[in-house]
């Protein structure tokens, strides 16, 4: 039993090591609509985990109360209203809770990452060879494609405060599509015979 229970700590100390939490409730007029969309954007955007319509909250990071100042501006333009609660005291259960849920935000986010690179970037890239499409401009639309889903990644990592498991399947399958769209590439330079870069 001693040995159980030693590891239950264990598994334990990731989430034990957050004490403190940023709990913002706000009221935003329902007219015109694109305001609390807004709003609702940006949290989400910052990694915010919504308890509930218009209830939200955040590790209490630099960058998270950043986050929410930037909400906040868009409650006030839109006249609406705002309360911000720092929780200092968060019991071992609902820390754990809130800790489990950041995971799961993450994990999902991972997961429509993998989603985009199987079902339509390799498909994609599948597609054009298939019609042999090996065009200078199809193979810059490709790349463009990629780059978009590397951006998406870094704001991934940057609000996975909890490292959800995911994040390595992810990375070696983005490093996958990568060799899949550079031998796209060496395909469409090798068949077109010159530097896209030089004209006649």
């Amino acid at each position: 039993m001693k040995k159980k229970t030693a590891a239950k700590k264990d598994r334990a100390k990731p989430a034990a090591r957050v004490r403190r939490w940023l709990l913002l409730v706000y009221r935003v007029p329902s007219d015109p609509s694109r305001n609390r969309v807004s709003v609702w954007r940006e949290l989400k955007r910052r990694g915010a985990l919504f308890l509930q319509s218009c209830v939200c909250v955040l590790p209490d990071r630099p960058e998270c109360r950043v986050g929410i100042e930037a909400a906040i501006e868009k409650v006030q333009a839109a006249e609406g209203r705002h309360f911000l609660f720092p929780l200092t005291r968060v019991d071992r259960e609902q820390n754990e809770k809130l800790v489990s849920a950041f995971r799961a935000l993450s994990a999902k986010e991972y997961e429509e990452i993998l989603e985009e690179c199987e079902t339509k970037f390799v498909r994609e890239v599948e597609f054009e060879r298939g019609r042999e499409n090996y065009t200078y401009e199809e193979a810059e639309e490709i790349r463009e494609d990629f780059e978009k889903i590397e951006r998406w990644l870094r704001r991934v990592e940057a609000r996975d405060w909890f490292e959800a498991g995911p994040r390595e399947a992810v990375r070696r399958e983005l490093a996958r599509c990568e060799r899949l769209l550079e031998s796209f590439e060496e395909e469409v330079y090798g068949r077109a015979g010159t530097d896209p870069g030089v004209h006649d």
